[in-house]
């Protein structure tokens, strides 16, 4: 059945088949903030890739941030505690959030169905196996979608690290409130991505934002942890 060319004239309204031209394909581009930007081959989140982010959920948060402040949709499955204050803080549009806590058993027939609708999908630490793991990438690259799993994933794209946490804002004696802390993220994956990057940020930064790392002027106490 054809269809109509009233309904095609819509703006952004697209056939199946207009879904997989070039502007709509795996090479586009989500924008990040820009602390993250060196992060990413291209300087954003890829279209159809997996993006495995191991040591801290609080960069997986960060990713969806400027993303969603510029209209696209994210949807969280797998973390039951995710914690809806921090996720504002470090910048996402919460109205364009939807939550999944717990899959259950349907893990692979959830996830399918958030790739279908959403252009991020995040998963929270789950075992998948290598088979499930290809099917369920190639599911995210015909959709155009982004997939960015806490913790390891088989075959990923990307793999951002997050190491050399250190709070800041006690004072030697322990009293007063933490205020930031400083880690350093890297990121390593295929093709472009093959050689490592790594970046300083503040994460959360003193205001609960990302931040970059450069810590001079700031007199922040350092605290281990």
């Amino acid at each position: 059945m054809a269809v109509p060319e009233a309904l095609t004239a819509i703006p952004g309204v697209r056939t199946a088949a207009q879904l997989r031209e070039p502007d709509a394909g795996p090479g586009e581009l989500l924008t990040v903030l820009p602390e993250l930007a060196r992060l990413l081959p291209g300087g954003g989140l890829r279209r159809g890739s997996t993006v495995a982010v191991r040591g801290g959920t609080s960069l997986v948060l960060a990713l969806l941030a400027a993303a969603t402040r510029d209209g696209s949709w994210a949807a969280v499955t797998g973390l039951p505690e995710l914690g809806l204050a921090a996720a504002a803080e470090l910048g996402v549009d919460l109205e364009r959030l939807a939550l999944v806590p717990d899959p259950g058993a349907e893990l692979v027939a959830v996830l399918s169905a958030l790739v279908d609708g959403f252009d991020l999908v995040v998963l929270g630490p789950a075992p998948v196996s290598d088979q499930t793991a290809r099917r369920l990438a190639g599911r995210v690259r015909s959709r155009g979608a982004v997939l960015l799993t806490a913790g390891a994933w088989p075959g990923a794209d990307l793999e951002l690290r997050v190491s050399g946490r250190r709070w800041h804002g006690l004072t030697q004696d322990g009293h007063g409130h933490l205020r930031a802390r400083d880690v350093v993220a890297t990121s390593r994956g295929r093709g472009a991505a093959a050689r490592p990057s790594s970046v300083g940020l503040l994460l959360p930064g003193p205001e609960g934002a990302v931040a970059g790392g450069d810590l001079r002027g700031r007199r922040l106490v350092e605290v281990a942890g």
